[in-house]
């Protein structure tokens, strides 16, 4: 299975998405955009790097480049291999953030993102949603540029994000990231149970 966890900023995606991995088992992949290979980190560096200043169209296609390594040296190979898979963040996030935060808009977004990964979909994507101010209070020292944006622009990419689960029920669950972390696994768990039990 081919999992994506998405949200806002400090959201908990990161903490979900490893606790998702470890009750999946040890051959389970589990990884983050943008990195997971060797010049997805090196995007990664450049883009949260609160000194620079990119333009929208700049940060759209860095995002597409580092999509597309992902996907072509370890997300496919893993899913023809059997191995579940599980990322922190996919190209809902670039919809939610460059699309609507940035206003690039929907489309070019998604040619991008269809280039990206050659089509390729999750098999279920669970949206963590969290007020902006309540995600705010979790900030930490070492934010980047994404996190420093302020609550406007958490508001909407939240906002494009239940759009997104709104259009697609059947591939996004949302679940409510305000509780405590156990809580929110749970519902996680719950959630890739179901789809697991679901026939394709």
């Amino acid at each position: 299975m081919f999992v994506t966890l998405e949200g806002i900023d400090r959201s908990g995606k990161t903490t979900q998405a490893r606790l998702l991995s470890e009750a999946l088992g040890p051959d389970t992949l589990l990884l983050r955009e943008p990195g997971g290979t060797p010049a997805g980190e090196r995007i990664r560096e450049l883009l949260g790097d609160a000194r620079i200043e990119l333009e929208a169209t700049s940060e759209l296609l860095l995002f597409g480049a580092a999509r597309a390594e992902l996907v072509a040296r370890e997300i496919r190979p893993a899913i023809a291999a059997g191995r579940d898979v599980v990322c922190d963040r996919f190209t809902d996030s670039t919809l939610a953030y460059q699309g609507a935060a940035r206003g690039l808009g929907a489309d070019p977004v998604t040619v991008l993102n269809r280039l990206a990964t050659g089509g390729l979909r999750p098999d279920l994507t669970v949206l963590l949603r969290v007020e902006a101010g309540l995600a705010a209070q979790r900030r930490a020292a070492d934010d980047d540029r994404f996190e420093r944006e302020g609550a406007e622009f958490q508001v909407a990419v939240a906002a494009a994000y239940d759009e997104i689960a709104g259009r697609e029920p059947d591939r996004v669950v949302v679940v409510d990231a305000s509780h405590e972390v156990e809580a929110v696994h749970a519902a996680v768990m719950a959630a890739v149970d179901e789809r697991a039990a679901t026939p394709s």
